[in-house]
């Protein structure tokens, strides 16, 4: 996908390299290498670095693709991962995040924006992005678990799963929250009536 000099393409093994440039940049992306939602407890921690980096180069080369990297002239900026729910074993598991229904759907559980690429719109562009290569997957549904900061400025490190304003403005409507800050929100991408909020 293209958007103005903005180039946005899935993560294959061919593009490998650029994701790994592009977590390179940032200590807390050096450990966790994309595997926070695919493992639980000390299965992460335990593989905080290294570990996590082959478990993921793994998933890469098995395909489909996890994930989205956003390019601007050739250098890789920003990244948004997208897999069917069921990958994300943390989310099964969570108190405030577990599935809302037994729908399939595909979840989009976090981003790494480059710092200086930071409040530029750029979660919008890949979310959007992500819906497009998604709905030519057959996916009904997208899922996210945005934080929703009430129009208050947050720290980096506590907004890496996107804030809900960026979801609402690329078409995502909350459906259920059972914490004061973290709801899930969804996009219908073919068909049907938009998601309806759960009580």
């Amino acid at each position: 996908m293209r958007t103005g000099g903005l180039v946005i393409k899935p993560l294959t093994p061919g593009r490998w390299d650029d994701f790994k440039r592009l977590f390179e940049t940032n200590s807390v992306c050096r450990g966790c290498w994309c595997m926070f939602w695919r493992l639980r407890g000390r299965a992460f921690s335990g593989g905080w670095g290294a570990k996590n980096r082959g478990a993921f180069r793994r998933r890469v080369k098995k395909g489909p693709a996890p994930g989205l990297i956003a390019y601007a002239n050739a250098e890789p900026i920003g990244w948004c991962a997208l897999a069917p729910r069921e990958e994300y074993l943390k989310l099964e598991h969570s108190r405030v995040l577990h599935p809302v229904d037994d729908k399939q759907v595909w979840s989009i559980p976090c981003f790494f924006i480059a710092r200086e690429h930071r409040g530029s719109g750029l979660t919008v562009k890949l979310l959007r992005a992500a819906s497009d290569y998604a709905r030519k997957r057959g996916v009904r549904l997208l899922e996210g678990y945005p934080t929703d900061t009430r129009g208050r400025r947050a720290a980096d490190p506590w907004v890496y799963t996107g804030l809900l304003s960026a979801f609402e403005k690329a078409g995502f409507r909350e459906v259920v929250r059972r914490s004061r800050s973290r709801p899930i929100v969804r996009r219908r991408l073919s068909g049907g009536r938009p998601p309806q909020r759960m009580e």
